[in-house]
């Protein structure tokens, strides 16, 4: 059986103290409750990149640009209905103070505290990757 594969961006926004911001899923979202990197899914003609300066101007009202976003890892994980590929990037750089814009929770987590978070299945591999890279 094949699935759809549904392609979405994540970024690890990495502030001067070198915390990672989590956005946790809001209710009446599929996951709800459980705490990711913020991003969201590239639309067609988008590229990665693209899709996250989009995302992020729109969930948490902060502004970043292409150039400053490092590509770290992606997941590839298979659900039940789709398969997911995410590539994650890393940011240091953004104009704004990021905010809920949507309904989300957010916290700034230390890499060693990472693993304290719920997350989905796919946003799992992705955390020893990022602390290695920390």
């Amino acid at each position: 059986m094949t699935k759809k594969i549904i392609l979405v961006s994540a970024v690890a926004l990495i502030d001067v103290d070198g915390r990672v911001l989590l956005a946790q899923r809001p209710e009446g979202k599929s996951l709800a409750g459980l705490w990711e990197f913020p991003g969201g899914k590239v639309e067609p003609g988008e590229s990665p990149e693209t899709a996250l300066v989009r995302e992020l101007q729109e969930e948490l009202g902060i502004d970043t640009w292409e150039s400053c976003l490092a590509p770290l890892t992606f997941a590839s994980h298979a659900y039940d209905d789709f398969h997911l590929l995410m590539p994650l990037f890393a940011c240091r750089r953004w104009k704004g103070v990021p905010q809920p814009k949507e309904g989300q929770t957010l916290a700034w987590a230390r890499p060693n505290q990472l693993r304290d978070y719920p997350m989905p299945p796919a946003d799992l591999p992705l955390i020893p990757v990022l602390q290695d890279w920390l």
